[in-house]
C-alpha cells in the first residue's frame, strides 16, 4: 500500500499541529505540600533540583537481606513500613558522603500520583521532612522558586484503606489528611 505524497503532508501536518506533552506540566513552588499515600498524611516538601533523588524523613532502619525495614518520623504518620531495597546510593552531602536505602514510595503532588524512588534519611534537623529531587520532577513539573505551595494535593484515587506490603501503624486508623 502506497501512501501518496499529499496523504503524507496532511499527517504531518496534523502531528505538527497536535497538543504538546507540556501542556500538562504543572507549576509549583520552591516548598509544596504532598499526600504520603496510601495514609494520606500531608507533608510539607522542599522541591530542590539540586538534588538528584527525593528523600524522606525515616528512623529506625534495618536492612533485612532484599527488603529494609524503617519508620517514618511522627511527623510523617509515625508508620513502620517494609519495603523492598531496590539499591543503596552512595549521596553527597553538605557533610561529606552518605550510604542511603533506596525504596520506591507514593505521594500526590499536586494533580499527579506519583511512585518514585527515595532515599531513607533522618532528616530530623531538617525544616521539612520530605526533600523532592529532579528526577522525580522531570516532564511533570516546571519550579518557580520565588513562590511557594501553588499546587496543592488534588490526586484522585488516592488509594483509601491500602497499604503497601508490610507496612503496619502503631495506630488504630490512618491519620486525617
Amino acid at each position: 500500500m502506497r501512501i501518496s505524497t499529499a496523504a503524507m503532508l496532511v499527517l504531518l501536518a496534523t502531528l505538527t499541529f497536535m497538543p504538546a506533552e507540556s501542556s500538562e506540566i504543572t507549576t509549583i513552588g520552591a516548598v509544596e505540600d504532598i499526600l504520603l499515600m496510601p495514609w494520606g498524611v500531608k507533608l510539607q516538601a522542599r522541591i530542590d533540583t539540586g538534588a538528584a533523588l527525593s528523600s524522606i524523613d525515616a528512623c529506625d532502619i534495618k536492612m533485612e537481606g532484599a527488603y529494609v525495614s524503617f519508620s517514618l518520623a511522627d511527623r510523617c504518620g509515625g508508620y513502620r513500613v517494609r519495603s523492598k531495597l531496590l539499591k543503596l546510593k552512595e549521596v553527597r552531602t553538605s557533610e561529606g558522603k552518605d550510604i542511603r536505602p533506596v525504596v520506591m514510595l507514593d505521594f500526590c503532588l499536586g494533580p499527579h500520583r506519583i511512585r518514585s524512588r527515595v532515599t531513607l534519611n533522618d532528616r530530623s534537623a531538617m525544616e521539612y521532612p520530605v526533600l523532592i529531587g529532579r528526577n522525580t520532577l522531570k516532564k511533570r513539573f516546571m519550579v518557580d522558586v520565588s513562590r511557594k505551595h501553588l499546587a496543592p494535593p488534588s490526586c484522585v484515587n488516592l488509594f483509601p484503606g491500602l497499604a503497601p506490603s508490610g507496612a503496619t501503624d502503631r495506630r488504630m486508623s490512618p491519620p486525617a489528611p
